[in-house]
């Protein structure tokens, strides 16, 4: 494992205000100080690179992929970023948003465990009364209800939390760079994907106080906002990407 020297968080002394800072500097790679760092984070030699071209990537967990050519070597290393800019010192973010479906299909989700997650999210209205008409709080589940459903996203924590992080195939994330957006004082951290899902997967998985669900040091909740539009009964996923900082 690397040292903390070689990942941990960096002072940026121009800052960052979007991703297509991040993909300008790895095309200039030669003069820019952070993207020298990044590629000896990743394990290269600079002295044995030939050419860097960094591309945006969309609809993947992949925001940007550097392309790295080395010098004698006719193939090209590939390296998958999950890139996330962040404002405040602490916070959560948006890490992954879907339909309850997608998600179904995506683990196998019993039809059972699928219901009392749309009835969460909204997607099945309530019948009885509860706090919100729009939707059900987990804890306003039978007992019986609360006990199957954090039973099974215990069983599945792992599968969970590596695909809202890395995804899956070919534009899978390999690392996860965290910026904070500042023209002043900024800095960085750029970490191997499977040290954020050793991370993130350490803790309890609960309902919180406000009838919430925490899966360890991640945020299960109703997307919600949209003006009321249907998109506000999505499910989506929140962390701190400043933990990141710390480690």
């Amino acid at each position: 494992m690397m040292d903390r020297s070689a990942h941990g968080s960096q002072t940026a002394k121009n800052g960052f205000q979007n991703e297509d800072d991040i993909i300008s500097k790895f095309n200039n790679w030669k003069t820019d100080v952070e993207a020298i760092l990044w590629l000896q984070t990743m394990g290269y030699q600079i002295d044995e690179i030939e050419f860097v071209k960094a591309v945006k990537i969309h609809g993947h967990k992949t925001d940007v992929q550097a392309q790295v050519t080395i010098k004698l070597k006719e193939a090209i290393d590939v390296q998958n970023m999950q890139v996330k800019l962040v404002s405040n010192k602490k916070g959560f973010n948006q890490i992954d948003k879907r339909w309850v479906d997608t998600y179904a299909q995506l683990w196998n989700m019993p039809a059972e465990i699928s219901l009392l997650v749309k009835k969460y999210c909204g997607e099945v209205v309530p019948i009885i009364k509860v706090r919100d008409k729009r939707r059900m709080f987990a804890d306003e589940f039978e007992l019986h209800e609360q006990t199957q459903l954090l039973h099974w996203l215990n069983e599945n924590k792992q599968l969970i939390i590596n695909d809202i992080l890395k995804g899956r195939g070919q534009f899978a994330a390999e690392w996860f760079l965290v910026a904070q957006k500042s023209t002043t004082n900024a800095r960085w951290v750029l970490q191997p994907i499977n040290i954020c899902i050793n991370h993130y997967s350490k803790g309890e998985i609960f309902i919180t106080r406000k009838g919430n669900i925490r899966i360890a040091k991640v945020g299960m909740q109703r997307k919600g906002g949209d003006g009321g539009r249907h998109t506000a009964n999505m499910l989506q996923f929140k962390l701190d990407p400043t933990d990141m900082f710390d480690i």
